[in-house]
């Protein structure tokens, strides 16, 4: 009992008095001679002009995968009604305002195309038989947020207004994180990093500390690909949490150990320390959730600082979890 006040008290202190400075410096910059080139194609144009239910239908057709994943075709039970469904959401007035918010954060969406190409140049320099997927933005009425795949990146961009939009996505707050402006691309390198085309894992291996593993090569890579983007951005924690974490980052670790979260293989137990909630309670009332997706990280950065001859698709390659734990000399303060 006295430690769980000891450690409240402690992130209570800690965060009052933390600020925005404390944000991560870049990390390595390649050395890219030429950004690559984006089959970049902006829909929600072409969506938000529509006349008729047959222009929509020519759109759909052309776009097989912001039919059936955008829209939810399969969630309709004919054609007909799909194709009404849809139509009457984009003439509806109430999506037109939606628009025009989608218009005054992205612009022409060339900020956000500069990000891709940043990203995936700096992809290709890693990994050189990489090709950039096409990428494609809409407006789905705040009904889906992004896919990702190997050939195909859709955005849609209403999801990702901020919170001055006036319309958002309905979810609790501490999800809306994750739907700023800015969240995007780190969002996709994310998709990338954590899937087992780059992230190798052993399916084995069901402890706690091999997902933790799993979760901290994909923020190493994403941030790698966005080398200047600020930690906070790719976890979703603000500065402050960012830097309360790592001013107890012993007290966390010490929570881990004599709690026995590493090896654990409980799915209850993977919730609470991986899982996407407010806080993890688990280790204080005032640490942010997902904190075992944090030290996974912190991990995987240490192995990486121990293993300075490594190169990213060497450490990605890495599959045994307690290898990189054991070999990264974790063990904060």
């Amino acid at each position: 009992m006295f430690r769980d006040i000891t450690l409240y008290v402690f992130f209570i202190v800690l965060l009052a008095s933390c600020n925005s400075d404390n944000e991560e410096a870049c990390v390595f910059q390649p050395d890219v001679p030429a950004k690559v080139s984006l089959d970049f194609e902006i829909l929600q144009d072409s969506l938000m002009n529509i006349s008729s239910k047959k222009d929509l239908v020519k759109i759909l057709t052309s776009n097989p995968a912001i039919r059936d994943y955008t829209f939810r075709r399969s969630e309709y039970p004919d054609d007909s009604v799909f194709v009404t469904e849809i139509y009457n959401r984009l003439t509806n007035p109430h999506l037109d305002t939606l628009y025009q918010e989608v218009n005054r954060v992205f612009g022409d969406v060339s900020g956000l195309k500069t990000q891709f190409e940043e990203a995936f140049s700096n992809m290709k320099y890693y990994y050189p038989d990489f090709t950039p997927p096409k990428i494609q933005t809409v407006i789905s009425g705040l009904d889906t947020d992004l896919l990702v795949t190997d050939s195909l990146i859709i955005v849609s961009l209403d999801f990702f207004l901020g919170k001055e939009a006036k319309y958002r996505p309905k979810m609790y707050s501490y999800l809306l994180r994750k739907y700023d402006p800015n969240d995007i691309v780190p969002s996709c390198m994310l998709i990338y990093g954590i899937s087992n085309r780059f992230n190798k894992n052993q399916q084995t291996d069901k402890t706690v500390l091999a997902d933790m593993i799993t979760y901290g090569k994909s923020f190493y890579f994403a941030k790698r690909m966005l080398p200047c983007e600020p930690d906070s951005v790719f976890i979703w924690y603000t500065p402050e949490e960012i830097a309360g974490s790592k001013k107890n980052e012993d007290l966390i670790w010490a929570r881990f150990i004599e709690s026995q979260v590493l090896f654990s293989t409980s799915n209850k137990v993977r919730q609470d320390y991986l899982g996407e909630r407010p806080v993890t309670i688990q280790v204080g009332e005032k640490c942010p959730g997902r904190i075992g997706q944090w030290v996974g990280w912190r991990i995987v950065n240490k192995y990486a600082e121990r293993h300075p001859d490594t190169d990213l698709q060497s450490l990605m390659a890495v599959d045994d979890a307690q290898k990189i734990f054991k070999q990264s000399g974790y063990k904060p303060g």
